[in-house]
């Protein structure tokens, strides 16, 4: 025991934030500092896990959800070249720039230039009726 004295004597002179921070690094010289290392690494990979799947957006849709999706994922909808073979000829001195589709609602826009002024032409892609027409 006589060892031990000059070790307390020595610790009284020390200041006691230095104290404080050997004490809360001593866990680290021990030789096995973490009881279970694996329990580290299950909070971390679990988050990460969730985080992607969150993102990816791969949850299913509930089922009214799916029910109001079906018919649209069903419906035959025309290619754009039948309808401009239909509504193009009806548009004299127009010039045809182009089209845009909406598949929610089923509609092609088509897009005319005539005497510097753009015309939008709406279309249903189911019938290939007209739905509307500015500009």
């Amino acid at each position: 025991m006589p060892s031990s004295r000059p070790a307390r004597k020595y610790w009284k002179r020390v200041p006691k934030r230095y104290i404080r921070l050997t004490h809360a690094f001593r866990g680290y010289s021990m030789p096995d500092p973490y009881a279970r290392p694996m329990g580290m690494l299950v909070k971390p990979v679990l988050f990460a896990c969730l985080a992607s799947v969150a993102l990816s957006g791969a949850v299913a849709l509930p089922l009214h959800d799916r029910r109001a999706t079906a018919p649209r994922q069903n419906v035959q909808v025309l290619p754009v070249r039948e309808i401009e073979r239909r509504v193009v000829p009806m548009m004299q001195g127009a010039q045809y720039l182009g089209f845009d589709f909406d598949p929610q609602t089923s509609i092609y826009t088509l897009k005319f230039l005539r005497n510097g002024s753009v015309i939008w032409v709406d279309v249903d892609g189911r019938t290939g009726r007209i739905v509307r027409k500015t500009g």
